[in-house]
Order: C-alpha cells, then structure tokens, then sequence
C-alpha cells in the first residue's frame, strides 16, 4: 500500500469510527409543560388528579420529587434551564428581556447538541414564546408554537401568527374586560385543532421518520398555561365535588416581609374578581382539566416513542418551567418564592438510569438538566454550566444533595432543603418555613431566635452577587426575518 492509499484507508476509518461513536449515542427526548405545579398523580400535591401517563413515567424512570426550577417566571426559567447559567448570572430576570444580544457567545442546550453531532428539532413552546427568544440557528428545524386564541396574539410579538377576530362567545369564562390571555373553557373545535396537538404531530412524525445522526427533539405544551382551553371531557372529570379549593387562611400574608407581600399582590385584582364573581372553584377545575389534557398530550408523544425504533436508545426527559397559584398566599400566577411557585415536576428515563420508579427527594433545580445530559450523552463538557449534573443521583437512589436555589428578581433568593425553606429578600428581610410540619407555609419563622443557624447555613447557597438586568426588549429594535437586534439609538 502506497502512501496516498494509506491515506485515503486512515481517512475513511476515522470517518467510520466518527459515525460509529455518533451512532451509538443515546437520542434525548425533551418533553415540557408550562405552568404545571405538582398537582400530578406521582407527587401527590392534589387528591384525584388524573395524570396517568406523568405517572407510568415516573414508574420506568426517576421521579426528582423535590425539583424546583432556578426562576419562577417563564423568560428566566427557561433562559435559566437552556443557557445553565442563573438569573443573577445572565441579567435575565424577566420575561421582557431577551437573552440572545447578551450572551452572544452562550451554546443553548439544542446549539451545543448541534455543535457536537446531533439532529435537532424542537416543535411548541419551548424558550419563551415571543418573537426574539427562540433564535432558529440554535435548531436544525422547529415548528413555531401555535396558539388556541390567536385573535389575542399581537403582531409584534408573534409575527408568523395569523390573527382572526374573536369568535362568538368569547371570553368563554364570562369575565369580561379581564386581561386577554387570562381566560378558560371550551374551544367548539376538534381536539387535533388545538394548538398542542400541532407540536405532538410534529413528534410523531419526526419519530417516524429514519435518523441517521443521534437526535435531540424538544417537544413543548402550553397546557396547563393560561388560557386554559380543554376539551369537554377534561372538564367533566373534576365536575361538582371533585374540585377542591386550596385552603387560604385570612391572616395568611400577616408574618410576611413587605417585598414579599408585594410579589403576593401582583395582579391580586384578578383572584378578588374571580372570588367576587364566583369563578373561583371554575378556575381551579380549568386548571386541573388543562392538567389533564397536558397530560394526554405528554403520553401521545411517548406512545410515539415506544413505536418507534428509538425506544431502547432515547432518554426522556419531562419537565414544567415553573409552577402556579391558585389563590394560595391571595395570588394566582406565579412570580413568588414559595413552594406553589418554584416547585416542579421533573422525571428522567431512558438509558443511564437505575433504580427505576425509586423516586429521588434531594431538592434539586431544573439547572441541573443541562450538565446531567452532557454527561449522559457523553458530550464534551461546558465549563460556562452553573447547575450540578444528576448522575449521581440517576445511578443510586441513596445519593443526596443538600439544597437548592430559586431567584425571582435581583437580590431575592429562596434556598430550599429537605426540611426548610429559606426565603432572603433584595432588603435583608428573610421567610422560614419547616417544610415538614408546614408544608403549606403557613408560618414564618424566620424571627426565631433559636433558628439563626439554620437560616445562616441556608443563606451560604444564596449566590454572591446578582448581576444588574440586561436590557429590556424596547430597548432593541428587532428584526424576526434576519432574527437579528439592533440597540435603539446605536450607530
């Protein structure tokens, strides 16, 4: 063999090595929900709820039950998971800043699966929503998400989205001249018109297709996110009795430090309405309904994935952005740092688990999900990652962690244990609550003096610093066809 054959038989092995060591590379399925509290079977957080197939999941693969995400707010929340860095780390606190402008150097969780082999697509809702947050160089290809009320949606924030004019009936909640967006009922329309069932078909199709690369597909619900459209059926589940409302003492908000009676208060005018109005126990059975339905969207997709040629070799990933109120602490939304808000389901199956259906209940934080599929995958990894991986924990039940962080706005910082919650404010002012014998934090006892220990070893996870917010979108001019930002008022 001469020196060019020599060659040319060295390139074509390495080539096939390559393609080999790709090939043999688990796929990632990353599943998500929006707005979903631990209302589910498996964490038990509502008697009755009907989430059976969160629940088989959690049966073939681990359960984090103490999961809570690094922000309690859409924009940071994810910006937190898909960047692996934290709100006091970005600047992103909020969901009117973009991320991209100032982390231009950042890979994304899809970007640096991209970079390192793998097929990516993404279907639904999967970084923020509107136009600017989702910037499509990070995927190979990716359906937009499709809205239940698009005579709601604004050009300027979803521009490939075709408004209509509201149909007749709405708002179907009855509350009229409430915030668009914050409605519920039934949609006279097909179950497969709903905007959800657009990113299920785009999975099932995609998993029907043949992959020659290891792949990463994001699929995103909206569900159980406001507005809460479901079909009749969902609803006729929670029907009379079978909708609870959470309990909500009077003096509740009492012991309670003013920044935190203030988050409490943003937008109470809706949950007053709805109280005055008689809607309350309406709104909780929409919210389970769309529970529901999120959850029979969420098994389409894994039917999809058992039928498919994948199913050994593809790890799945489930996770909501944050959690819901529902009147507790006098608030709905979320956008507090209390459990409602900061508590989320997250299960991981697939290869690279064992001790399947042992649920794990070291607290530990939606960041964490970057670095843990790194190492899963056997990626190279990112020194830029701020969360802890979870393979330690994947590969033995008896593995813990101490405790966990979630940051709503600069300066305000919630560091949940297994026992406690720690909650410090921007101003100093602190919240403890002993999750064991208060679980629904009812009181605060961060005025204990018996307690300054505990609060001070809690206050040792808090990040240092809290770097000053980035830009807010109206400072950008932003262009959706080049997908580009322009600050306003730059040369």
């Amino acid at each position: 063999m001469n020196r060019r054959e020599f060659l040319a038989s060295a390139a074509v092995a390495a080539v096939a090595a390559e393609a080999q060591t790709t090939a043999s590379k688990p796929n990632v399925l990353f599943l998500s929900v929006d707005d979903m509290n631990d209302w589910i079977g498996c964490l038990k957080g509502y008697p009755g709820v009907s989430t059976p197939n969160i629940d088989r999941l959690a049966k073939r693969g681990v359960l984090f039950a103490d999961t809570h995400c690094a922000a309690p707010l859409c924009n940071p929340s994810r910006t937190a998971l898909f960047t692996g860095m934290r709100p006091s780390t970005t600047g992103v606190y909020n969901n009117d800043q973009y991320w991209r402008p100032t982390l231009p150097g950042v890979d994304t969780i899809p970007a640096y699966f991209k970079k390192n082999g793998y097929h990516v697509a993404g279907a639904g809702k999967i970084l923020h929503h509107v136009a600017g947050f989702n910037p499509p160089d990070q995927w190979d290809e990716f359906q937009l998400q499709q809205f239940d009320d698009p005579w709601y949606r604004r050009a300027d924030w979803y521009p490939w989205n075709q408004k209509i004019p509201a149909p007749k009936g709405h708002p179907y909640n009855g509350l009229k001249g409430f915030p668009g967006e914050f409605e519920w009922g039934v949609l006279e329309q097909p179950d497969d018109q709903y905007g959800d069932q657009k990113a299920v078909q785009f999975a099932e199709e995609f998993l029907k297709r043949k992959h020659t690369k290891p792949f990463f597909l994001a699929t995103g619900m909206w569900h159980p996110h406001i507005p809460m459209y479901s079909p009749q059926r969902f609803w006729d589940m929670y029907a009379g009795d079978k909708t609870k409302l959470p309990v909500v003492p009077k003096d509740d908000l009492d012991d309670i430090p003013p920044v935190g009676k203030g988050f409490a208060a943003f937008r109470r005018e809706e949950i007053e309405r709805i109280q005055k109005e008689g809607k309350w126990k309406e709104f909780v059975q929409a919210y389970l309904a769309a529970i529901s339905f999120a959850d029979e969207l969420v098994g389409k997709v894994l039917d999809a994935l058992e039928k498919s040629e994948y199913a050994k070799n593809t790890i799945i990933v489930f996770w909501s952005d944050n959690g819901w109120h529902l009147g507790e602490k006098q608030h709905v939304h979320k956008s507090t740092l209390w459990q409602r808000s900061t508590h989320v389901p997250m299960i991981i199956a697939g290869p690279g688990t064992k001790g399947a259906g042992v649920t794990r209940t070291s607290p530990v934080s939606l960041l964490d999900l970057y670095p843990t599929l790194v190492e899963m995958c056997g990626l190279p990894q990112n020194p830029k990652l701020e969360g802890t991986s979870l393979v330690p924990l994947l590969r033995d039940p008896k593995a813990k962690r101490e405790a966990t962080v979630s940051t709503y706005l600069p300066g305000n910082h919630a560091v949940v244990s297994e026992k406690w919650r720690y909650i410090l404010y921007s101003d100093g002012k602190e919240e403890l609550y002993d999750r064991r014998k208060d679980p629904n934090e009812f009181t605060n006892l961060a005025g204990d003096p018996k307690l300054v220990s505990v609060k001070q070893n809690l206050a040792k996870f808090t990040p240092k610093t809290s770097v000053a917010p980035v830009p807010e979108v109206t400072a950008y001019d932003f262009d959706f066809k080049t997908y580009t930002y322009k600050l306003k008022g730059a040369k």
